[in-house]
């Protein structure tokens, strides 16, 4: 019987703390592209391994996400199974709250996986994916906050509410770094003052 209890018990920890980790690493994803898409880290060419721990947290992020959904299939407290952890509003335990997490974890899967793909996709369609990166962290905030039982710890409600701001400040940084860069502008070759004709008399001179 105890036994038993430590192992319920520990399914529980399992998916409450990875849940908690896969959101921080997904925060720290979006912010860590924020950080590459505005002029914060220079505007030098920056090295490889920047854009790739960016892809590095993502990929964290969905690997957390998985062990944060198998923990509550086998956790015996509340029972999830494929149906409620993969369909939204089909949980009987806070259908609403759990519904924003299935939705965001499509959409995570959607960014990682087109980020792998990055090379076969036009840069317009992945560009429009990795957009969803913004509701991925909106919905995934919601959720910790709303489906688990930590969501009324201060410590955790301080961290996404100082992330969330951060996130904000740094989006529009980069939409205005984006907007100030503008079109590159083409010089034009400016003609002589007088031009010269087959005559050779310059223009103006007659």
């Amino acid at each position: 019987m105890t036994s038993q209890l430590l192992t319920s018990q520990l399914w529980w920890y399992l998916a409450r703390s990875s849940g908690i980790v896969a959101w921080a690493l997904v925060a720290a994803s979006v912010v860590w592209g924020l950080f590459l898409s505005t002029k914060i880290l220079g505007a030098k060419p920056r090295p490889a391994w920047l854009l790739d721990l960016h892809r590095y947290l993502g990929g964290l992020a969905l690997t957390f996400t998985g062990i944060h959904l198998v923990s509550l299939v086998l956790d015996s407290y509340v029972h999830f199974g494929p149906v409620q952890l993969l369909v939204p509003l089909t949980s009987s335990y806070r259908p609403g709250a759990v519904a924003w997490g299935i939705v965001g974890f499509y959409l995570l899967l959607a960014v990682e996986l087109t980020s792998l793909a990055r090379k076969r996709l036009s840069r317009r369609v992945w560009r429009a994916t990795h957009l969803l990166s913004f509701p991925l962290f909106a919905l995934s905030t919601v959720h910790g906050l709303l489906a688990g039982t930590d969501g009324t710890s201060r410590p955790l409600f301080a961290a996404m509410a100082g992330t969330s701001a951060l996130v904000a400040v740094l989006t529009v940084a980069s939409i205005d770094a984006h907007r100030t860069k503008g079109p590159r502008r083409i010089p034009v070759a400016s003609s002589p003052p007088y031009a010269t004709p087959r005559s050779g008399v310059p223009v103006g001179r007659r």
